[in-house]
């Protein structure tokens, strides 16, 4: 029964594959015919104001196109990388060595920078260098992510931004690691760090590795010392901080997966990339927490002693002559309310 329905998946997969070439084949001669017409009957135009302009108009076209067609073919496609060596000793090490001098861009801070024979020892030197950058931009733009997850959680604005911010990382650290950029390349890269990340294959024994450091990081010593409000309040900060967490620990593991990926030079280093990424994301996203936990815990506390409340008891319920402000906040301060109280109960009939 299980091959009968194989067959008949493969099968589909045949016919859908087959359409699409057939339609894209379809697009492309009509498109190709409509240009063809378009540019002729521009050329007869021009004939008619003077006997050469027409021709001068078609070969200027048709340069144009194929100059467009070239760069195109470059920009799409993807450039030949040698066999990756087994091991350090490996014949392949030598012919790849070659390879990543090319490839990689000399770091302005490495002391050998301008010397034109480049061996394994500068182009690990180098492989350095541009580490410690790809890891502060990782950090850079994984601070700000905290921020996003914590403010703008389960909302269509912060998962965007979330997304956007991991690409820009990969990105960037795309950009620094190669001379040409080629966009199938920069894909691969993503598709590759993507199915690196915790859920993206779901997995039940990888999450409390995730989790781990994520749950570490928000219960630091300054969530207990810096929550504001009182202990009603609670729940409701300790949501942030996670939800920042989480997404920092996400953006740092990307960066840094793509980091390791930019610079594997063994088959053995590919295959530890992911274990360790992770030790290295959960001691970047301890000092990121580290940094936000206090901005963030400080800022809330203001907003909160400014709107005039130490705890949500100290809120009025929404009065007929109030603003709409102040019913917003009775109602957010209620709702937090009964979400406290159902978790206190149900903790209660649990135990």
């Amino acid at each position: 029964m299980a091959k009968h329905h194989h067959k008949k998946t493969a099968d589909m997969k045949r016919k859908a594959a087959s359409f699409l070439y057939t339609a894209l084949i379809a697009v492309l001669l009509l498109t190709i015919v409509i240009i063809v017409n378009q540019l002729h009957t521009t050329a007869k135009l021009l004939d008619s104001l003077h006997p050469y302009a027409g021709l001068v108009f078609l070969f200027l076209s048709f340069g144009i196109i194929l100059a467009a067609l070239y760069t195109g073919s470059r920009f799409f496609s993807v450039p030949k990388t040698p066999l990756l060596p087994e091991h350090e000793n490996s014949k392949e090490m030598e012919l790849y060595i070659g390879w990543l001098a090319e490839k990689l861009p000399g770091h302005p801070m490495h002391p050998d920078a301008s010397k034109l024979q480049k061996d394994k020892r500068w182009i690990r030197t180098n492989l350095k260098f541009l580490e410690v950058d790809a890891f502060n931009i990782t950090k850079q733009i994984a601070t700000k992510n905290f921020f996003v997850g914590a403010f703008a959680q389960n909302t269509s604005y912060g998962t965007t931004t979330s997304l956007l911010n991991n690409v820009k990382v990969i990105w960037n650290i795309y950009t620094i690691h190669n001379r040409e950029q080629h966009l199938r390349e920069f894909i691969d890269l993503v598709r590759t760090v993507y199915a690196c990340l915790p859920l993206s294959d779901f997995r039940k024994e990888e999450i409390p590795a995730h989790i781990k450091p994520i749950i570490q990081s928000s219960f630091s010593n300054t969530l207990s010392s810096l929550l504001p409000g009182g202990n009603l309040l609670t729940p409701f900060f300790l949501n942030l901080f996670l939800a920042g967490s989480t997404n920092t620990y996400l953006t740092c593991l990307a960066g840094i997966i793509a980091t390791h990926q930019c610079q594997v030079m063994t088959e053995k280093d590919k295959k530890e990339i992911i274990q360790q990424s992770m030790f290295e994301a959960s001691f970047m996203l301890k000092e990121i927490v580290r940094e936000c936990n206090p901005i963030l815990s400080v800022t809330i506390s203001k907003a909160v002693k400014n709107a005039g409340m130490e705890s949500l008891d100290t809120i009025q319920p929404p009065s007929t002559g109030g603003g709409m402000a102040q019913d917003i906040v009775s109602h957010l301060a209620s709702s937090l309310k009964q979400i406290i109280r159902e978790n206190i109960t149900t903790k209660q009939n649990e135990e």
